[in-house]
């Protein structure tokens, strides 16, 4: 049996656990702001991870198009902000 660290040890079991999907929705949620930008955030009523579909909800028709024009974009982003590939799709309501 090989030594690890604790670091390694907690990075291994939250890649087998259902917790990283949990750790993740917290996070774009930290970082929505930064990733999209103030105006964006502040009308985006609500964003959330579920099984590598990122949705996003928001009661402004312009915004909602918008962000349909850019769901490569925000994958991107998100992604690049999260340090792994966690958004495979967007979806807006």
């Amino acid at each position: 049996m090989g030594e690890y660290s604790m670091q390694d040890a907690l990075q291994q079991f939250l890649k087998q656990s259902r917790l990283m999907s949990g750790i993740h929705a917290v996070q774009i949620e930290d970082v929505w702001e930064k990733i999209m930008g103030k105006t964006i955030a502040k009308y985006t009523d609500k964003i959330k991870i579920v099984n590598q579909t990122l949705f996003i909800e928001s009661q402004v028709a312009p915004l909602k198009n918008e962000l349909m024009y850019q769901k490569d974009k925000i994958i991107e982003r998100v992604n690049e902000a999260l340090g792994e590939t966690v958004i495979k799709e967007v979806v807006i309501k």
